[in-house]
């Protein structure tokens, strides 16, 4: 029942171009809040709302400030509430509150729809046992990791979108079933955690 549940729990966003095109429908106006992308996205669709601030860190989005450390927030708080199996997505009023700029929104979807594409034209499912119970409480660990870790290497550059891209690939695996990407994943996880290393030393 859980397995179906992860399967189903996005509607009928299947990929993440799907995500992106969710994303780009909330930015009207002249500016976009986390509310509005969160509405855009379904508060039951946990891996499409955790994937779309890792996105967005991974996009020219990253270079506003503090940016980085909101989404890293964002993701944190979705993961845990995914390990805890939540029925919906829950994120307090000063995040749902953040905003930017809807033009700078609909820029970065578009920057995003070519890896978002090739994502999706190379993922499906495959070793699906390793993004199934229990081995998915690993991943969606990772990504609570991953998102922590966000705003401690705000100054580090090229970390927080290294975890972003990390997070969109965990997202991804548990959303297809793909378990192939789930280990890319991590390997893009300790690929950031050695770039922070090396520019910390």
């Amino acid at each position: 029942m859980a397995d179906l549940t992860m399967q189903n729990e996005a509607g009928n966003i299947q990929s993440v171009t799907d995500v992106v095109d969710r994303m780009q429908s909330a930015a009207e106006g002249e500016h976009v809040t986390v509310r509005e992308v969160v509405s855009a996205l379904g508060e039951a669709s946990f891996l499409p709302v955790m994937m779309a601030p890792a996105l967005a860190v991974v996009s020219p989005l990253s270079g506003i400030p503090l940016f980085s450390s909101i989404c890293g927030l964002t993701i944190a708080l979705v993961a845990i509430q995914l390990l805890l199996n939540r029925d919906h997505v829950w994120l307090p009023d000063f995040l749902m509150r953040r905003q930017v700029q809807a033009k700078a929104l609909k820029s970065a979807t578009g920057w995003l729809r070519k890896p978002a594409g090739f994502l999706d034209r190379h993922s499906r499912e495959r070793l699906s046992f390793l993004v199934r119970r229990p081995f998915n409480w690993i991943t969606e660990a990772a990504c609570m990791l991953c998102g922590l870790a966000m705003p401690f290497l705000e100054l580090l550059p090229f970390t927080s979108s290294i975890l972003g891209s990390a997070v969109v690939l965990f997202s991804l695996s548990l959303l297809v079933r793909d378990g192939l990407i789930s280990a890319i994943a991590f390997g893009v996880m300790g690929g950031a955690a050695l770039v922070g290393w090396q520019l910390v030393v």
